[in-house]
């Protein structure tokens, strides 16, 4: 599947690390609980992000070939008081800034370590332009807000690396926790209503004997899944309640609630 270029996944990370960056400077409650990360405070998630793109950096920018420990990473404490929205503005930009520019140096095919087996900063860039993404939504939740909008092919995007996740987990943890998404003769389709002409953003996953296999396109499946791109990719990610008003759930309902039971891991 075709991915986005290096420079968009770079343009994409400096976006959402401003939109992070907006929630902290527009008043949200740090101390505000995130639903969809229970054991989070919205300042704990900004913690994580800002950790997660310290230590992605220092990866790209050393082209680590081995795993570094997070703890080993200068810098991922962040600042010290626990309620100092400005400070973790401030952090948070820091931390955005510099793997931007570390990714941006070594280019999308310098060799770096990753857990994917995919050992290029080009990986990084992807996942971390879908993490934030998705964190962001834990965010704007946390704070009460709307959900930012998502460019439409960032957020098919976001969905293909999603299925390329849930394959590469159950071909390296045979008895994890997607094991069970083998029913052959059982499918999903993802239907998004709203992109625009030349974006295929419908999905079609099948629940095969040998793991999962996917496809974009239209085709019937025992449940589908429609609505604006953008909430389809919540609702995949578990961010987004089925029932959510611009969502229709098609079919067999119980088999895509069983496809989000065991692909909790993200």
């Amino acid at each position: 599947m075709t991915t986005l270029s290096h420079d968009r996944y770079c343009e994409e990370i400096a976006h959402w690390t401003r939109q992070f960056r907006t929630l902290l400077t527009s008043g949200a409650d740090v101390s505000a609980t995130v639903p969809t990360c229970p054991e989070w405070s919205l300042e704990q998630l900004v913690r994580h992000v800002g950790r997660a793109l310290l230590w992605v950096e220092l990866l790209v920018r050393t082209r680590a070939q081995e795993e570094v420990p997070i703890a080993d990473v200068p810098g991922t404490e962040g600042p010290g008081s626990r309620t100092d929205a400005a400070a973790l503005d401030t952090w948070l930009a820091g931390a955005g800034a510099a793997l931007v520019a570390a990714l941006r140096d070594a280019g999308p095919d310098a060799r770096v370590w990753s857990w994917s087996g995919i050992p290029t900063s080009g990986f990084w860039a992807r996942r971390m332009t879908h993490e934030l993404v998705v964190h962001h939504a834990d965010a704007t939740l946390a704070a009460g807000r709307p959900f930012a909008p998502v460019a439409a092919d960032v957020a098919a995007d976001a969905v293909d690396e999603w299925l390329e996740i849930v394959r590469f987990v159950q071909r390296v943890l045979p008895d994890g926790p997607a094991k069970d998404l083998r029913r052959p003769g059982t499918s999903l389709h993802l239907h998004a209503t709203d992109t625009a002409p030349g974006l295929n953003a419908e999905w079609l996953i099948e629940l095969g004997e040998e793991g999962v296999l996917w496809r974009r396109g239209h085709d019937k499946a025992t449940v589908a899944l429609r609505g604006p791109l953008t909430s389809v990719l919540l609702a995949f990610y578990r961010r987004l309640p089925l029932d959510a008003p611009d969502l229709e759930v098609i079919g067999d309902r119980k088999v895509l609630e069983f496809w989000l039971e065991r692909t909790a891991f993200g």
